[in-house]
């Protein structure tokens, strides 16, 4: 990236909120259903009908302000966003303006130097979805498809405070595991449940101004974000290189010509032409309410990992990968609390083999193979020596591949550990002796070749042999 310019980014977040009405009707926000089957006359804006607040969705929003440190607003209104889109039957969309229900807060991510850097958080407010254009299998023309219009949206407007397409991705991870840690939004970004728009500009360094922006829309994988404003700012950058001007505008990223391309000029809030919605009154929120709120509060990321950390003894790295998701800590705890092994050796099985299968296989924990109660199973097969780490691999493999426990594999395969010191050493001998050259060589000084010995012993007990005894009487024998 060229280093005279300053890269400033702010994002956008849309979060749909796991409630199972809308927003402001009864109709079902359920996925995957039948086009046009989940709008009722509410969310289609028929005269004569009034939207009702779902009162879950205030809950919602809060338990998200409490957790970024924002402040709760006594008193929210929403308001009429007029716009046209063949996907917005009503002509306008309600949503907040002056008065959001969440104000402030901050989000800490990691900069490119794995420094600490806090993001500011300038509001987050309720608004309901859209509908949705469909294009396929109609033969050039297009459908509509409202069963997503009036479903709930959290949409979280950061400060333009990211500097990188890297940090930006950090930030949305981070409130990404934040939602799911509240069990607010299911952050399916497949379904679009979790989606952003990204403010991109750029200035250089002695420049005060921000630059112009250009605003990338509906991003809706972390693969995506980071390509689209990586594009998006060597645009911007050629363009002023070249004596342009960067345009204020919407944009839509092309995931497979890797560019983005104009979708129409930017309009400002005036041009939506808000005003309070006639046909909602104003939230009061009081204290009590926030604070009782406040109780149901789950263990946050930040302090889940800052606990593993100490309760565990793990390294920062392990601890962050597992606190990610809420679904994964819990299941290394339930592991944890069984095995009898090391922390850190539990840990290492849940980050390695675990998440690897479940990636190999696209599982969510829920659908695993394995239940924590069956890897800490095979955990204390290692622990009391009846296997090694080695054969161990080989067993959680056939335990995933649904052919018994670690302990029926381990009996049908015979796959028991050597661990009696005179049959290792009646080996140990064998070897030494098949391979003559290879000791002479090894007297002599060449000490890597001590490898090669436990290698063949390994070899000869197709794994079997207890390592630390395999290494401690060929030390002794060589010596």
């Amino acid at each position: 990236m060229n280093s005279n310019w300053e890269i400033v980014i702010g994002l956008e977040i849309h979060a749909q909120l796991a409630t199972k009405s809308k927003i402001f009707s009864g109709a079902s926000t359920a996925y995957g259903g039948e086009p046009n089957t989940q709008a009722c006359l509410v969310d289609l804006g028929y005269p004569g009908t009034l939207p009702v607040l779902n009162q879950q969705a205030i809950e919602m929003a809060i338990r998200f302000g409490l957790a970024v440190d924002a402040e709760i607003s006594s008193r929210s209104v929403f308001a009429r966003k007029n716009y046209f889109y063949p996907d917005l039957p009503k002509g306008y969309q309600i949503s907040q303006l002056d008065l959001p229900i969440v104000v402030g807060g901050n989000m800490s991510i990691l900069d490119g130097d794995g420094n600490e850097k806090i993001i500011g958080i300038t509001r987050a407010h309720l608004e309901e979805d859209a509908g949705k254009s469909v294009h396929e299998g109609l033969d050039g023309l297009s459908g509509i498809d409202l069963n997503r219009a009036g479903t709930p949206l959290l949409e979280i407007v950061s400060e333009p405070e990211m500097s990188s397409a890297r940090e930006a991705v950090a930030y949305m991870r981070k409130i990404h595991s934040i939602v799911r840690y509240l069990e607010i939004s299911d952050g399916n970004m497949q379904e679009g449940s979790f989606r952003c728009d990204a403010n991109v500009s750029i200035k250089r360094f002695d420049q005060k101004e921000l630059g112009t922006r250009a605003e990338l829309k509906n991003l809706n994988s972390f693969k995506f974000i980071e390509k689209a404003i990586n594009h998006e700012v060597m645009r911007q950058i050629e363009i002023i290189e070249d004596g342009g001007e960067v345009k204020q505008e919407t944009r839509l990223y092309d995931s497979d010509l890797d560019e983005t391309r104009p979708m129409r000029s930017k309009e400002e809030a005036n041009d939506y032409r808000y005003f309070p919605d006639p046909d909602l009154l104003p939230v009061i929120i009081d204290e009590t309410y926030i604070a009782d709120i406040k109780k149901t509060l789950p263990e946050l990321p930040n302090a889940k990992q800052q606990r593993f950390i100490e309760t565990y003894n793990l390294k920062v790295s392990d601890a962050q990968i597992l606190t990610t998701t809420k679904q994964l800590a819990d299941f290394y705890e339930a592991v944890e609390k069984i095995a009898n092994t090391e922390s850190q050796i539990s840990a290492n099985w849940v980050i390695g083999d675990y998440t690897a299968a479940l990636n190999r296989d696209d599982l969510e924990i829920k659908d695993a193979k394995l239940s924590a109660a069956d890897l800490a199973g095979l955990l204390n097969k290692i622990a009391d020596q009846t296997i090694s780490g080695k054969i161990a691999k080989e067993v959680f493999e056939a335990m995933w591949d649904g052919e018994g426990s670690a302990e029926e594999i381990i009996e049908s395969k015979g796959l028991v550990q050597i661990t009696d010191d005179s049959e290792i050493e009646t080996i140990i001998d064998q070897v030494i002796e098949n391979n003559p050259s290879q000791l002479a060589e090894y007297l002599s000084g060449k000490d890597r070749l001590f490898g090669f010995f436990v290698g063949q012993v390994m070899k000869e007990t197709k794994g079997k042999a207890n390592p630390q005894k395999v290494n401690e009487i060929l030390k002794n024998k060589l010596t």
